[in-house]
Order: structure tokens, then sequence, then C-alpha cells
């Protein structure tokens, strides 16, 4: 598929596949497979909007509510009183990885390419404090999207998603999934995957919502971790996946491993991907990660007209050596 190389054919970096120096050589690559989004690309991706509807993925900024991960709530300071000219809003505490997020490629490092390769192990040998949000948002994000509905596809072969456990996502099922929509994925899309996560999330009661914001009661379903996901998405081929759950993998990690095998793995973080495919995913393959999209509407309205495909754009925040991003992102159909 493509002019990548597959899985098995990328050169071998700290002993893991990665893409480093596909782009550009060492230390100076800072879009991994943002690269994939080329003005041709950008073009043929405007040719989909036939409609004029407009999907933002934005999820409230407030919501989960409380965060999740410990991170804390925000406070919103309105500046200025009842007679003033003008307001300003003021943020206080205001964590960019607290609502809807891009993960940046200076959220997670590997520790294997950290131990054996110039760099401190984040995507392609970059220095930590040179990756940031400002280079995607000087660029910006624009090219075709299209959704993989899983939670709607689970349910339609009677094996519905458990929101309150830890259920996993076969990679292999997204190919199932793309497959009973009728959709076909190219080369340089960006990957939406509704799990229905998010929709659930919302009808849930308070004292749900306050035990979920504890790490260590936090369970939602995702994609199974493990070298075969990894596997399957740089096989895609994709530009960057989205998805409306916590962490695009099954949370916790290692939920779906032996006590035995997890407790290896966390005595040798050079092994963290096997129950954390983060690892893999940004620093090695420099795939970005959204999380905790807001795909309802968008996926009633694919269901309704059939049609799973649509210019997608993004605008992250303009921030110097930024770690992560609200997506700013809509869906154009």
């Amino acid at each position: 598929m493509g002019t990548l190389p597959n899985y098995d054919e990328l050169p071998r970096r700290a002993g893991l596949p990665a893409s480093w120096g596909v782009w550009g050589p060492d230390g100076s690559d800072v879009f991994g497979c943002l690269n994939l989004l080329t003005p041709e690309r950008v073009v043929a991706a405007a040719r989909l909007v036939q409609r004029g509807a407009v999907f933002a993925l934005n999820w409230k900024m407030r919501l989960p509510d409380p965060p999740l991960f410990d991170r804390q709530p925000f406070t919103h300071e309105v500046t200025g009183g009842p007679g003033s000219t003008s307001h300003d809003d003021v943020l206080h505490g205001w964590n960019t990885q607290s609502s809807s997020q891009w993960d940046g490629f200076r959220h997670i490092r590997n520790h294997a390419a950290m131990a054996d390769e110039p760099g401190t192990g984040h995507y392609g040998g970059v220095p930590d404090d040179e990756h940031g949000m400002h280079h995607w948002a000087r660029r910006g994000i624009v090219g075709r999207a299209v959704l993989a509905d899983v939670g709607r596809w689970r349910e339609q072969v009677g094996r519905p998603l458990q929101y309150d456990q830890p259920d996993p996502i076969e990679a292999d099922e997204l190919g199932e999934c793309l497959a009973a929509q009728g959709t076909e994925l190219h080369e340089g899309d960006v990957l939406l995957v509704r799990t229905g996560w998010l929709g659930w999330y919302e009808q849930q009661p308070a004292d749900v919502r306050t035990r979920l914001a504890q790490t260590q009661h936090l369970v939602s379903p995702g994609l199974r971790s493990g070298e075969h996901l990894a596997e399957v998405l740089w096989n895609l081929h994709i530009a960057a996946i989205g998805c409306d759950n916590p962490a695009v993998e099954v949370w916790p990690p290692g939920a779906l491993s032996t006590p035995e095998h997890e407790a290896e793995v966390r005595a040798d973080r050079r092994r963290l991907h096997e129950i954390f495919t983060h690892t893999l995913l940004l620093p090695m393959l420099g795939l970005p990660l959204g999380e905790m999209w807001d795909l309802e509407a968008l996926a009633d309205d694919c269901a309704a007209d059939g049609r799973y495909e649509c210019l997608f754009t993004s605008a992250p925040l303009h921030l110097e050596a930024g770690v992560a991003s609200p997506p700013n992102a809509l869906a154009i159909k």
C-alpha cells in the first residue's frame, strides 16, 4: 500500500522498528507520519466536500469532569466588571491534555532509544525541547479522514463493547469494520476510530465519573496493546489516528496481560511497548495520536448517508515546545 516500507522492512533503532530517517536525517524530522499530508492529498481531500456539513470534533473543555489521570481541573476567570468595556479570559491550571487532545512527539519517549540512540528517546532523535506543537501548528493538519465506527459495528455483529471494562479491540478488527462499512483507507489518511466511550461517559452519574478520574480505577475499552497493533497501524500508512476513548489503547496498560508478564515488562522499560504501545507509536514510528475526540455526531451522519470519508482539518495550538494540544479539528462532508 503506497510508497512506504512495511513494518518488517523498517530499519531497527534500539532494536525496534522505527521510521527515523524515512523523511529526513536523524535529529531533523518533527512531523513523522504527518509528512504524508502532501499538497496533492489536500487537494484531493477538498473534493470530498459535497454538502457543506461541518462536524466539530473537540469535546467540551471541562469534560471529562473530573479530569482523568489525576489531572486537575482548571478555573476560568473572566476579567473586568459589570461596567467595564471589555472582558478577557484567563485559564488557571489548564492542562492541554485534560480533554480532546493530540499527543505530540514530546509526550512519550522510548527508553530503549533513550539508552541506545542519540537524543532523549523522542521521535527521530530530535532533542526534547526541539519537539513541539508549534511545528504542527505552523504547518496545519489537513487531509482525507476516514471514520471506522467500531462501536456501532461491534453492536451489529453481536459483540458490543463494554465501556466499564478494559475490553480489547483487536487491531485486525479495524480492517473488518472498514470492510463492513464499504470504506477504503488510502495512504496518508487520518483514521478516526469511534468506540462509543465518549457518549457512554456523558451518560454516567457523578459518582462513576469521580471514580474514573482516579487513575487506579480508570478502565476503558481500546485497541489491544502490543507490537501487533504498531505493525497494523504502520502498515495502514496513515498520517494520524484520532479516537474517542481516553488512551487510544485499552486502559489500564497490562490489563490484558498475565501478572507475570506485566511484572517483567515493568521491570524492564525497554519492553514497555508490549503493554503500552504509545512507546512505539509516538517515539519510534512518528504516528500522532488523538484522544477523547467527540465523534458522535459525525458517526451518526456517516451511518445515515453511508459515506465514511470527509475533509479533515486540525489547527493545534501554536505553543513553542508544546507537549500536546486540543486538536481544534473539523470534519467536513
